[in-house]
């Protein structure tokens, strides 16, 4: 009798399944994570991966304790060099950039120090001692500086840095490294309407993508010329991503394809977008294993191609908010999981 009245009320309508299921999430586990930071509270933030091109696992990360410095690790997550500034928060870098003449590998982060005037602060990374070498700190403009990410025109191989300020303006910088100390000059502004940090530009298509944290992902023409009108990518919803929307990586595909990652820090999980049209392509977390997992994810970075045994086919590293007992620190996954774990072709 009891299946009689459950098949009725089914047919009913009283008891309906919701009419949209989130989409499931996988899960990866770290194979490494770095010395946690030395500042206490929340201090880690952002990463950078640098790939060495001649011995793939001696590549490095460096990545910002925004309480004290910049570090400097290698793949097992040992501590090479700290470079003191109390307040640096997102960080990016080029390789094959020419500064003062000679090709290297240009380290730019936001600058905190004064929340009134944003700055850049700039490092060569000197791959063969592993050292951080400062070189400049760069005035942007008014406010307070969060996000930060570059971009390398491909017609003419010009950088620019990307500044996103707290109040979701976006200073555009283009760079002058001619000269033994480089400078830059701001050459247009962008903005959003709420607070947002997460930034990351693709060298290939010239496509900008910044997330506002409570509202979602934006696109922009990174050149200096085009149109400043954002265009929407995906929203907060609650199902795909949730606030806030954080940091931005990309693991790119040919001329064009690949996948937009985006940490989706209210619920301690990734979320994916295909590019070029930016169709939701899954989810997945970092969960325990041999090392503990991530959570509320501030900065990541990702990228592909051959770092070693540990990693063959590419690097994807996470800032994870929770490391206790020990101060926050930054987790290191091979993106071939990911891969797996989502079902991406």
């Amino acid at each position: 009798m009891r299946a009689v009245v459950l098949c009725l009320t089914v047919l009913c309508g009283c008891v309906s399944a919701p009419a949209e299921m989130p989409p499931a999430t996988a899960v990866v586990q770290a194979v490494a994570e770095t010395d946690p930071v030395g500042s206490g509270d929340d201090a880690a933030d952002d990463p950078a991966i640098w790939r060495n091109p001649v011995d793939p696992a001696r590549s490095l990360i460096v990545a910002t304790d925004k309480r004290a410095g910049l570090h400097l690790y290698d793949l097992a997550g040992k501590r090479l060099d700290f470079s003191a500034s109390p307040r640096l928060n997102n960080v990016d870098l080029r390789s094959g950039v020419r500064i003062g003449g000679v090709s290297g590998v240009l380290i730019a982060a936001s600058d905190r120090a004064d929340v009134t005037q944003a700055k850049m602060a700039l490092f060569r990374l000197d791959t063969a001692a592993r050292r951080l070498v400062p070189l400049a700190s760069v005035a942007v403009g008014p406010g307070e500086a969060y996000g930060m990410c570059l971009w390398q025109r491909k017609r003419d191989g010009a950088l620019f840095g990307f500044v996103v300020m707290k109040d979701g303006r976006i200073d555009q910088m283009a760079f002058d490294l001619s000269g033994a100390v480089p400078s830059a000059r701001r050459v247009r502004s962008l903005k959003l309407g709420t607070q947002s940090e997460g930034c990351v530009a693709d060298d290939r298509t010239g496509q900008l993508y910044v997330s506002e944290e409570d509202v979602g992902l934006w696109r922009f023409d990174a050149d200096p010329g085009a149109p400043t009108t954002p265009r929407s990518v995906a929203k907060v919803d609650t199902a795909q991503l949730f606030a806030d929307a954080e940091g931005m990586a990309l693991a790119p595909a040919g001329r064009a394809g690949g996948y937009l990652v985006v940490s989706s820090q209210g619920d301690s999980s990734y979320a994916l977008y295909r590019l070029p049209d930016m169709r939701f392509a899954g989810r997945f977390r970092i969960g325990d294993g041999t090392v503990d997992g991530t959570s509320e994810t501030d900065g990541i970075d990702v990228i592909l191609g051959d770092f070693g045994p540990a990693y063959p086919g590419g690097l994807m590293v996470a800032q994870d908010g929770d490391n206790a007992p020990a101060t926050q620190n930054f987790k290191l996954v091979a993106w071939s999981a990911v891969r797996r774990a989502v079902g991406l072709r």
